[in-house]
């Protein structure tokens, strides 16, 4: 963006061409890939606004993103309130479907090299609640808590992203397997249960 970025009428102008860039993207896909053109078209705006507020394509593809991953990565907050690792995964699994175009765009700006996206933005808060976690004897004290929340995040963005893929390739309903895949998660994720996990915290 221009310096500063725009304000006022300027900065409602700018949202509405990331809007019309990410209905297009929806669109048209990845692939397809982004006509300047098209977008102010889309937007209803002067062609050359775009120039003028972006610079580039790239710009504004990423400002985009990052403005929609934003919003949408603040409503998957983990919860405040102790529960086993298992029944962690199930609340993980289940908020990364919700907001499973959040978790597309973020992995479309991890490919084009972003440096200024934040996969976390509760990375702080999150790693506080599994050290509260860990005192309480819901963890176990030997488990590297960075480790269980990139395996975490790992584990939930990859499977969002490939999970309709995934069902037809198995032949079985994406419902299905979701509840299976967070089944199996859920078992997995126990091995790092402390002792106080048999207590229901759920």
């Amino acid at each position: 963006m221009t310096n500063g970025g725009p304000s006022g009428d300027a900065e409602l102008t700018a949202q509405t061409l990331e809007r019309a860039a990410l209905e297009l993207l929806r669109r048209d896909g990845v692939l397809g890939g982004l006509n300047l053109r098209e977008v102010a078209d889309q937007a209803g705006v002067n062609r050359g606004l775009v120039y003028h507020y972006f610079g580039s394509r790239r710009d504004l593809l990423r400002s985009a993103l990052r403005r929609n991953v934003r919003e949408r990565v603040s409503a998957m907050r983990i919860h405040n309130r102790p529960m086993r690792t298992g029944a962690r995964i199930r609340e993980a699994v289940k908020s990364g479907i919700r907001y499973a175009s959040a978790i597309r765009l973020a992995a479309l700006l991890v490919l084009d090299g972003d440096k200024q996206l934040r996969l976390m933005p509760d990375l702080e808060r999150t790693q506080e609640q599994f050290r509260r976690e860990r005192d309480a004897g819901l963890i176990d004290r030997d488990v590297d808590l960075v480790a269980l929340h990139a395996v975490l995040h790992s584990l939930v963005a990859g499977y969002v992203l490939s999970r309709s893929h995934l069902a037809k390739e198995f032949g079985v309903g994406v419902r299905e397997l979701d509840e299976r895949f967070i089944a199996l998660a859920e078992r997995c994720f126990g091995a790092v249960d402390g002792p106080s996990a048999d207590v229901s915290h759920d």
